[in-house]
């Protein structure tokens, strides 16, 4: 470690310098030998640092999303050059060309941070072994090893031995107590930074390789900590805890506010959006609408969570637009009348369906009710009156009906076993 160390000696003398401004703030706070001026003045040279790497955080999501989007198509290269390596990883990087994506974007923060941590770890190296380093002069370095964290000096580490420990004015029972609850808690942070990743914002429409990855990883960086943990000085464990809980919280604050789609943190995300749109009326913050913006470009491809949140807002009648903010749809708005019946914007009363009548309840008659007449029923009452010309005269009872005359063009009376009516003329019989 040592000699890894060494090779970042380049950036030791700015570290130590940000170090000793802390400490001369923090110093004239809590007394310049305490442990609380040198731990805090870690702690704000690790926040210092984080700040810094800010926009290398942001694309390192923007990576990590790149990648996910990528990788059906990533595992439909492999499948068809898998016995073509080298045509393989030419279609894999022709794909990162086209796409824009850069594969090590997702280890930036930490390949970034790395020099820093090894120049703390020289600078708190030498101070345990008594060298002036950088900006830490002979004043400071027997300050800083007067300093104890909870009883640990800062250049202890777990498997230091007991002449070294007494040397710091410390016992080696409190040494080992504090940096294994540090390596404890740096571990389980590490931990469950990577869980919320993998449970919260995951695309889980996609079945992926990378999943199995950051799946492995989430219990793969934990063990790696806890084993070069013991050999870490007790400043180097103060350093990596801090920029671990600076990670799980930067990380909870891009899950609830910039979730990846198809995720769980998305669907929880849009939820909270629709309440806050139909309470207020309109999208508040820049994130925001460009959360909806990209929601209304994704037109029939959005996914279920994102589905719901347009038809939530259809509903409320509101209707997202192509900038990503949202305005009232006067066509999905309707307003209650004076009398209660429902009334559209354009001032129309809106057509009421008849309620549909069960068959016992059409049969039921109240008591009382005259049966509705109908055209098959017969009439009790009297026809209306024909002119006298046009009335039938019936003939009294015993009078003789004229006859008819033979010949004429009446219908004459059909005999039995005759249809009645004309008749059809046989035809001539063939001889």
């Amino acid at each position: 470690m040592d000699t890894i160390a060494s090779l970042f000696s380049f950036i030791t003398w700015p570290v130590s310098w940000v170090i000793v401004q802390f400490h001369t703030v923090y110093g004239a706070i809590f007394g310049p030998d305490t442990g609380w001026a040198w731990g805090l003045s870690i702690v704000s040279l690790v926040i210092l640092i984080r700040i810094c790497l800010i926009p290398l955080f942001v694309k390192q999501i923007k990576a990590t999303r790149g990648m996910q989007t990528l990788q059906p198509e990533m595992k439909k290269i492999q499948e068809r050059y898998k016995n073509d390596k080298q045509r393989q990883s030419e279609e894999m990087m022709k794909l990162y060309k086209e796409t824009g994506t850069n594969p090590l974007s997702s280890c930036l923060p930490i390949l970034a941070q790395s020099p820093f941590f090894f120049a703390l770890y020289h600078v708190l190296n030498g101070i345990a072994s008594g060298d002036t380093i950088g900006a830490v002069n002979q004043d400071l370095l027997e300050s800083a090893q007067k300093a104890h964290i909870f009883g640990a000096p800062l250049a202890s580490k777990f498997f230091s031995s007991e002449s070294d420990v007494a040397a710091l004015s410390a016992s080696l029972t409190d040494v080992r107590v504090v940096t294994a609850i540090m390596i404890v808690l740096m571990s389980a942070s590490q931990f469950f930074t990577q869980r919320q990743l993998m449970t919260k914002n995951v695309d889980t429409t996609v079945k992926t390789p990378f999943m199995q990855q950051q799946k492995m990883l989430m219990y793969v960086f934990p063990v790696m900590f806890a084993v070069f943990g013991v050999n870490f000085p007790v400043g180097v464990l103060v350093y990596w805890l801090t920029t671990n809980v600076w990670t799980m919280g930067q990380q909870m604050y891009v899950i609830r506010n910039n979730p990846t789609p198809g995720s769980k943190a998305q669907a929880a995300y849009l939820e909270r959006l629709h309440k806050s749109v139909t309470e207020h009326g309109k999208i508040r913050g820049r994130g925001q609408k460009a959360i909806v913006k990209a929601i209304v470009a994704k037109g029939r491809d959005r996914n279920e969570a994102e589905r719901k949140f347009i038809n939530g807002l259809n509903k409320a009648g509101m209707a997202a637009q192509a900038d990503g903010t949202v305005v009232k749809n006067d066509a999905a708005v309707a307003a209650q009348s004076a009398d209660g019946s429902t009334v559209t914007t354009a001032g129309q009363p809106k057509r009421q369906q008849p309620k549909r009548q069960s068959k016992s309840q059409r049969q039921a008659k109240p008591a009382g009710e005259a049966e509705p007449k109908t055209s098959l029923t017969k009439s009790d009452e009297p026809q209306d009156a024909k002119p006298a010309d046009q009335q039938e005269t019936k003939p009294a009872a015993g009078a003789k009906k004229p006859a008819q005359k033979s010949g004429g063009g009446g219908r004459s009376k059909a005999q039995s076993g005759q249809r009645k009516g004309p008749q059809r003329p046989k035809s001539p019989s063939k001889k």
